[in-house]
């Protein structure tokens, strides 16, 4: 970004602040406001269209970020300071060449907060937030941060909408994309794990699309990210609290609030802390659903699943969590990201028995991926506790 299309934006800014006084600015007159600041100038048919779209991203749209919004290839941006910008393209990193000031940062960020109801302040140096494209967006501000406001946008490009997409994209295999649409249907708990993007709200989302069209689907998120192929769907999402400390909704009042809405199937977006236990009995009495969570393995994400809902408090026994995981939970299906190569693949798929004593929790291993391929476990599985 050059400073003559700085020195136009804050022109252009100045005429329309002058003009939104006595009417309303629409984006017809943005580029009316921006042609006449232009053609003062001598420049060539194709520096004008140029300069005219440059200046426009920084007035209406999202600066220098913009042109990585609108590109199909990138997966995610993030700014870890105004001349430190990168994005992931295929699952991989690399160092763009743009670079901001301070001050077109912070502006970039309050205009995408615009609308929100997210705020950010001392208070609050942390927000989630969703873009008007369905993009997440993560902020971070000092003094959490050393020095520089950081952002994230994750933009969920949705390659996928259904587990025969998958199965295209070499994702999964045929036979095992067919055991888990026959297990959404006949109405299995499921739980999607992996590592941050390994593709697991792109898995998500299939699972759901693969749910009966009769049946109503309620998704609960901390930000909207969901956007499965259903008829009937409603889609919530967490609250902030005001600035006086009111008004907050979490992911537990969510789920609480879901099984008042005649759900068929509840589909939690992301398990992170002590929602876990609404999500378990929920899932225990007989209510089917989904949900993802972030771990190594599926084994990890059992473990993980047992421990969670200790967090809801004191009172909550490990004794009691075990075997109410154990029955909750039908499947774990693992996403896995290659950090050097960008392919994802769905590395294993188990199942969850009780043990003899219900103090223990056998996994075992439906589908596990060998030689290159997600192929059947045998017949006896493999279990551990």
């Amino acid at each position: 970004m050059s400073q003559v299309d700085r020195e136009i934006a804050a022109s252009v800014r100045s005429e329309l602040l002058k003009r939104s006084q006595s009417t309303r600015v629409g984006s017809q007159m943005v580029s009316e406001v921006i042609d006449d600041e232009i053609y003062r100038r001598d420049l060539t048919h194709e520096e004008r269209l140029e300069l005219h779209q440059s200046v426009h991203d920084l007035v209406s749209g999202f600066g220098v970020l913009q042109s990585l919004l609108q590109d199909p290839s990138v997966e995610e941006i993030w700014l870890n300071s105004p001349s430190r910008i990168f994005v992931a393209r295929n699952g991989r990193s690399e160092l763009t060449t743009l670079v901001m000031t301070s001050a077109e940062v912070r502006d970039t960020i309050e205009r995408m907060l615009a609308g929100s109801n997210r705020r950010l302040d001392l208070s609050n140096p942390f927000v989630d937030a969703t873009l008007t494209d369905g993009s997440r967006l993560h902020v971070v501000i000092p003094d959490v941060t050393a020095k520089h406001w950081c952002l994230n946008i994750r933009k969920h490009i949705l390659r996928a909408a259904t587990l025969g997409d998958l199965v295209d994209q070499l994702v999964l295999d045929e036979p095992a994309a067919e055991y888990l649409v026959n297990s959404v249907v006949t109405g299995k708990n499921i739980i999607v794990s992996g590592g941050t993007q390994a593709g697991k709200t792109t898995l998500l989302n299939c699972l759901i699309s693969a749910v009966p069209s009769y049946e109503r689907v309620i998704t609960v998120e901390e930000v909207f990210e969901l956007s499965p192929q259903v008829a009937d769907l409603v889609s919530m999402q967490t609250r902030q609290a005001n600035l006086e400390g009111e008004g907050e909704i979490t992911l537990r009042r969510l789920i609480k609030e879901a099984l008042r809405m005649r759900p068929s199937r509840v589909i939690v977006g992301e398990v992170r802390g002590a929602e876990a236990l609404d999500l378990l009995i929920a899932l225990n009495s007989g209510l089917p659903g989904m949900a993802s969570i972030h771990a190594n393995s599926a084994r990890e994400a059992v473990k993980k699943l047992a421990i969670l809902p200790l967090l809801a408090g004191e009172n909550v026994r490990h004794e009691f969590i075990t075997p109410t995981v154990a029955a909750a939970i039908d499947l774990v299906v693992h996403c896995q990201l290659d950090a050097k190569t960008g392919v994802r693949r769905i590395s294993e798929i188990v199942t969850l028995n009780p043990s003899d004593s219900g103090a223990e929790i056998n996994v075992v291993d439906v589908f596990t991926y060998k030689n290159d391929r997600l192929v059947a476990a045998g017949d006896d599985g493999i279990r551990n506790g």
